[in-house]
């Protein structure tokens, strides 16, 4: 910042210092529609990638060592403390419809390696978030990806319908960084809203949305005797133990959010907690999503509270950690070249640019303490058979230069609700990896790299495991 712009900023600043006191004294209070005028400031440019991926939960990790392995210069930014997102920064701890190829095998095989994988098979997986968090650092790190965390994206800028650049937040300030391609895989789509793309949230334009769910790693005096209310893992685990932990919470005097509530093994002694619904919240709004935090994790300690009293194969569980982030479900979905929806779903839909084929069925959690007394979740009434997404559904619409990945993909409300599990994220990360790598590297928008170009690239990428 130059001496001049310096003296206007501080100048700017001390005139609305002024204000501030004088309504203060006057007892007059500050609205909020006044505005405030940002002083512009010259930021530090880096130009030093091909690809830039915003955004490093499961979808977003991938892309980054996917479009690494395939040669090109790759920079992955993440607002939190660690990769992994949904499975580490909130504790997801259970993997769904992950039978796919691909990085999903070559992660599940590297946490059995180190025994940090609970069930057999490739689906209904639980797993330790620690190992999660360290296994997905030296996967970067050997790929060569460039990453940054405790960094969010706060801006996005064009060159007509082109994203060139976008700018940073973090410790280190304010800065720009430009590439050829981006990747949004921020979850919420962030990045897709601040480049000028069109977007829904939730059952109608915008909401009502899924509930978001706080979960807690619990330690539990021994798991052998608990075992009656613990989820099963593994290809046939699915939807055991609840009827047992619900009589067990009715005795404790407790009534969770969750009509659905269950615990899931990590190791040992080790349960990860799943009780919490905060209703009505939208994921872009941070004054709601701050109160449902709070509000969710003062519930679960009353849970645990309630469970320690009962005694017995309860006395003494504790909860040894909450998540930094509340789990989301329902964010921004972008707008992209192909809008996956409840008819795809139906029918069965197969595409000719397939990038994944889904399994997971409709999964909508009720969107209501009033729904939820009747039931935690459902299916609106559709029965989906397996089904492709395009990747056409993951390259931007209205923005050239930009693709997405994860639960923030092109589809409706209904659509969504199956293809949001992270198993389908990691193959649609793949995906944006691949085509985005092309892309920067021939100087072409993604839509222009056609699937037949890059599903051989991607699975040479597939092949650099060791």
């Amino acid at each position: 910042m130059s001496n001049t712009t310096r003296r206007q900023f501080f100048t700017s600043l001390a005139a609305v210092s002024g204000a501030l006191s004088a309504n203060a004294s006057s007892g007059k209070s500050e609205s909020i529609s006044a505005g405030f005028e940002e002083a512009s400031m010259r930021l530090p440019l880096h130009s030093d990638a091909d690809v830039i991926v915003c955004g490093a939960g499961p979808a977003g990790v991938t892309a980054a060592i996917t479009a690494a392995r395939a040669g090109s210069k790759v920079r992955l930014f993440e607002t939190h403390g660690s990769l992994g997102g949904v499975w580490t920064s909130s504790l997801l701890g259970y993997l769904l419809d992950f039978d796919k190829p691909g990085f999903n095998q070559e992660l599940v095989g590297r946490l059995r390696e180190r025994d940090a994988i609970k069930g057999d098979g490739m689906n209904g997986l639980s797993y330790q978030p620690e190992e999660m968090k360290l296994l997905l650092e030296e996967l970067c790190s050997k790929a060569g990806v460039k990453v940054q965390l405790h960094t969010r994206v706060s801006a996005a800028y064009r060159e007509g319908r082109s994203l060139r650049t976008i700018v940073t937040e973090s410790k280190s300030g304010r800065q720009a960084w430009r590439a050829p391609v981006f990747i949004d895989t921020t979850g919420d789509g962030d990045l897709g809203a601040q480049a000028g793309c069109e977007f829904e949230i939730g059952k109608e334009r915008e909401c009502p949305c899924q509930p978001m769910t706080m979960y807690a790693l619990l330690m539990v005096k021994d798991s052998a005797q608990i075992a009656d209310c613990i989820h099963g893992t593994g290809n046939n685990g699915r939807h055991v133990g609840r009827a047992a932990f619900a009589e067990t919470l009715k005795r404790a005097g407790v009534t969770p959010s969750y009509g659905a509530a269950c615990i899931f093994p990590i190791q040992g002694n080790l349960v990860l907690l799943m009780a919490n619904h905060e209703y009505g919240i939208n994921a872009t709004n941070s004054e709601q999503v701050t109160e449902a935090t709070i509000r969710a994790r003062a519930e679960l300690h009353l849970i645990v509270r309630g469970l320690r009293k009962l005694g017995g194969p309860w006395d003494g569980v504790q909860i040894v950690a909450t998540p930094e982030q509340i789990g989301v479900r329902d964010g921004r979905r972008i707008r992209g070249r192909y809008v996956m929806t409840k008819d795809d779903l139906i029918a069965g839909t197969r595409q000719d640019d397939a990038v994944v084929r889904a399994n997971f069925p409709v999964d909508i959690h009720a969107l209501s303490a009033d729904e939820n007394k009747k039931a935690g979740y459902g299916n609106a009434g559709v029965k989906m058979k397996p089904y492709d997404i395009p990747v056409r559904a993951l390259i931007a619409r209205d923005v050239d230069g930009l693709m997405m990945a994860g639960r923030c993909i092109s589809g409706d409300f209904i659509a969504h609700a199956s293809y949001r599990v992270t198993g389908n994220a990691v193959a649609m990360g793949e995906a944006a990896g691949a085509v985005a790598s092309i892309a920067s590297q021939s100087r072409r928008a993604p839509h222009d790299v056609a699937w037949s170009e890059a599903a051989p690239v991607l699975e040479k990428t597939r092949t650099l495991k060791g």
